[in-house]
């Protein structure tokens, strides 16, 4: 079962492992786009650009419909959402965890305050 769901989420954290494709998934964030203006902030070829997307919808992140000679591409937010329950679990985590420490620091000043005026001589 954990295979069966890492899978997906796996495909998700690879896909977005390479910066190219964050970015071309920030521009789809904005509306569809083909292959060619996908491919134009990167000077790069529409066979280059085009293996990028197909990574991306490898991991479900992009769907591409063929229209005429255009590739034009859609983002599917949902794997991105499970990226961000998985990712959720450790923000709160380290949330819990940083809270923790913030609270003992600051217990740990306060005692130290009153022991520096218990030690100060009275005039």
């Amino acid at each position: 079962m954990v295979e069966h769901f890492a899978q997906p989420l796996d495909a998700v954290f690879r896909a977005l492992a390479d910066p190219t494709r964050r970015a071309m998934l920030r521009s789809l964030a904005a509306g569809e786009r083909n292959i060619g203006e996908l491919a134009a902030p990167f000077s790069m070829s529409f066979a280059a650009a085009s293996k990028h997307v197909k990574v991306l919808e490898g991991a479900g992140l992009v769907r591409r419909r063929v229209q005429g000679r255009r590739h034009v591409c859609r983002i599917r937010p949902a794997p991105l959402a499970a990226a961000n329950k998985w990712l959720s679990f450790y923000q709160r985590l380290w949330t819990e965890n940083l809270d923790r420490l913030d609270a003992l620091l600051q217990a740990e000043d306060r005692a130290a305050s009153k022991q520096s005026k218990r030690k100060e001589p009275k005039r």
